[in-house]
């Protein structure tokens, strides 16, 4: 079973795309094109109103003997929703817009209005200046003292940028030494600290030769009371300890068996005094 929808088609080797007769067509021909209203107008026939964005399907074609430094100009067809009257409009590139031709006319938007107004006041003003020679002057004084003005207020804001960049930067180096010298103190605090820590630890903790044992290596580590008065080893160790320390320093010498082997395998038990 093929493909529903088949994205590649087969040219067979010897397919020769100029062999393909081209279609004849007027010059100017027009186009069915779908769009959307560029903007909202009135119908000038029965009065309705089209919104911006509504779809119509249009008519295109090239406008002949008009463009824009190059750009070509197109004009639409479109019909009326309510009374199927034919409305024209084409492009604008001087305006990057769409300029309404016939059959509708444009809703009042308030920026053109505006624009209108800034023109009107423009032409006004030439027209003063070419009967008054005395306005001219006055006009030309006003724009100098403007500029001046302006450069002045840009001037100052430039000299202010610079002082903050300066104040900026040295407080930024200020900033970072105080960080350090507070780093720097830190580290001083907690290496005191910790040296007395260690002493008081030391002063607290000592080690001394332990007494139940014979060899000297082997210490005891004693947790001193914290007063001037040291007490002695001997009313630091319990009464378990003392009493074994009484007894081995009273007793008497022990009688130690000493036990031999024959060669028969009996056992001979002499006694050794130590």
């Amino acid at each position: 079973m093929s493909e529903r929808k088949v994205l590649n088609k087969y040219f067979p080797p010897d397919f020769d795309p100029d062999l393909i007769p081209r279609r004849k067509q007027p010059r100017n021909s027009q186009q069915v094109v779908r769009l959307m209203a560029p903007f909202s107008m009135r119908c000038n026939t029965c009065g309705e109103y089209i919104y911006k964005g509504k779809k119509f399907n249009a008519r295109k074609e090239t406008v002949d003997g008009e463009d824009y430094y190059g750009i070509k100009i197109f004009r639409f067809y479109i019909k009326c929703t309510l009374c199927s009257a034919e409305i024209t409009f084409k492009t604008d590139p001087k305006n990057t817009d769409y300029a309404a031709e016939h059959g509708a006319s444009r809703n009042f938007e308030p920026w053109r209005e505006e624009q209108a107004g800034e023109e009107e006041d423009r032409l006004a003003k030439l027209e003063e200046e070419e009967n008054n020679p005395m306005k001219v002057l006055e006009n030309r004084t006003t724009d100098s003292k403007r500029e001046m003005d302006i450069l002045d207020a840009l001037q100052d804001i430039r000299a202010r940028n610079a002082r903050n960049e300066r104040l900026g930067n040295s407080s930024d180096l200020l900033a970072k030494l105080d960080m350090e010298e507070i780093e720097n103190e830190e580290d001083l605090e907690r290496k005191r600290l910790e040296e007395e820590d260690e002493k008081l630890v030391r002063d607290v903790f000592s080690k001394i030769p332990s007494a139940s044992t014979d060899s000297p290596s082997e210490t005891v580590t004693i947790k001193r009371k914290a007063d001037s008065i040291e007490p002695s080893i001997h009313s630091l160790l319990s009464e378990s300890s003392r009493s074994l320390l009484d007894l081995k320093a009273n007793a008497k010498p022990s009688v130690a068996k000493k036990i031999k082997k024959t060669t028969l395998g009996i056992k001979v038990v002499k006694k050794q005094k130590t």
